[in-house]
């Protein structure tokens, strides 16, 4: 086996900031043709900008909506490699969330992975594909994040198991990566707080905040064939935090 991606297409969702941006390098790096969604134009065009490549194809879609989904399924021809990275947060107590803050945490972060997963299978079943779900420790602890957050994570890790075992037949693999905190535009806000950093740290027995390119190298490792044998788990990539005890 080797260490690379050459001859796959890969499609990541949430592919031009933070995480998905440097799985989306880390994928072309390694060979893969990546097909790259966000929902911003503005990102969009500032990755085009940045990243030119005649392997990377960059396409506009709301992936909380089923509208969103279907746009990118009919444009796919092939997939190898599916990445569920897209993600947002709402950062309240649970007595303060209004419904649609419900509505759109739990579509954009659980909804886009169910109905993308599923809409892919025949494309998927024809590779022998794998899936990678960008998860996080608030689905496996509690973190002070948001209740609604970490239900979607939650879910995101069971959806990986339950279908690991319902697709294994068809040689489908299907994974996720679980992050504590990382740089990312979705944690610069907290992160930004002295005390709250602090506090991060303080609880990382590695002290201190992991880096978007840690979590691309995971997602690529359940991707390559070396995983091949590998389905149905969940990694933490968060610098010992899940199992910093006392």
């Amino acid at each position: 086996m080797t260490w690379n991606l050459e001859n796959k297409t890969a499609l990541v969702t949430g592919g031009t900031k933070g995480i998905g941006k440097a799985i989306v390098k880390e994928f072309l790096e390694l060979g893969a043709n990546v097909i790259a969604v966000a929902r911003g134009q503005e990102s969009i065009d500032a990755m085009k900008a940045e990243i030119v490549s005649d392997k990377l194809t960059v396409i506009s879609a709301d992936l909380s909506t089923k509208e969103g989904i279907k746009k990118i399924v009919d444009s796919l021809t092939a997939l190898d490699i599916l990445v569920n990275n897209v993600g947002m947060n709402i950062r309240k107590k649970i007595v303060d969330f209004e419904d649609e803050d419900f509505d759109k945490i739990v579509n954009t972060n659980l909804f886009s992975m169910y109905e993308l997963t599923r809409k892919c299978f025949p494309l998927l079943k024809e590779s022998k594909g794998n899936v990678v779900s960008i998860a996080s420790v608030t689905g496996m602890t509690h973190v002070k994040s948001g209740v609604i957050y970490g239900m979607t994570k939650a879910a995101m890790i069971q959806f990986t198991r339950n279908i690991a075992v319902e697709w294994a037949e068809y040689g489908i693999r299907l994974n996720a990566v679980s992050p504590w905190y990382i740089h990312t535009p979705l944690t610069a806000g907290v992160l930004a707080n002295p005390d709250f950093y602090a506090e991060v740290v303080s609880r990382t027995p590695l002290r201190r905040v992991g880096l978007p390119e840690e979590v691309a190298a995971a997602v690529a490792f359940f991707a390559m064939n070396n995983a091949s044998f590998i389905t149905g788990q969940n990694l933490a990539v968060d610098g010992g935090f899940t199992i910093n005890g006392f």
